[in-house]
């Protein structure tokens, strides 16, 4: 009886927020503006707060939308300017707030980086993904590694996802091999998912 008691408990399946119905893995996200939380729902409900003015327009449908760059991209100079104290990071536009909200994993979860819009909106000019982001839904995700800074257009709930792994597997101040190895793993997911832009013409 002893031994019953101390073995965990079974993952829980996870619930669609508005109808209790449970769900798969890999279910839609809404996005609750008023909350800024990410809420699971099942393919009914994501497609009823799809319709404009549902619930006020509070939820926000989470896309699938995955895109690359090839131009130029970002330089050292807009990561100095970004102001961002570790190797990864995600923007987004705050439609309440009506700005670009930074964010990075940390041991202790989503962590905000305090940015200038004007500054902000100057270190991004390098990237057409900049000005292509849905507000609230969509993000930029950044990594520097190597004197390199990818830069990717993604759905929100990636990013936390990614959060959340990396305060799952951190260890001491830079993370350890594990989080590093995970890091490397999820950014070749997500890469490999990711469309091109086409080529601007040359003007």
């Amino acid at each position: 009886m002893l031994r019953r008691l101390r073995e965990p408990a079974p993952p829980q399946p996870e619930r669609c927020a508005f109808c209790g119905l449970h769900l798969p893995s890999g279910h839609q996200h809404l996005v609750d503006t008023e909350e800024r939380s990410l809420a699971c729902a099942c393919t009914a409900c994501g497609m009823l707060f799809r319709q404009a003015g549902a619930a006020g327009d509070r939820y926000r449908a989470v896309p699938d939308r995955y895109l690359s760059d090839p131009g130029p991209g970002l330089d050292e100079a807009a990561w100095v300017t970004l102001r961002i104290p570790v190797s990864t990071a995600f923007l987004f536009r705050n439609a309440v707030l009506d700005r670009l909200v930074a964010l990075y994993p940390s041991p202790a979860g989503a962590t905000e980086s305090e940015l200038d819009e004007e500054t902000c909106r100057a270190a991004l000019t390098g990237t057409r993904l900049a000005g292509m982001l849905e507000p609230d839904v969509e993000a930029l995700l950044l990594r520097r590694t190597g004197g390199r800074i990818q830069c990717l257009l993604v759905p929100i709930d990636v990013c936390y996802e990614l959060v959340g792994r990396m305060r799952l597997r951190w260890q001491g101040f830079d993370g350890g091999a594990e989080a590093r190895a995970d890091l490397d793993a999820f950014f070749r997911r997500v890469t490999g998912r990711a469309k091109a832009l086409p080529e601007e013409e040359p003007a």
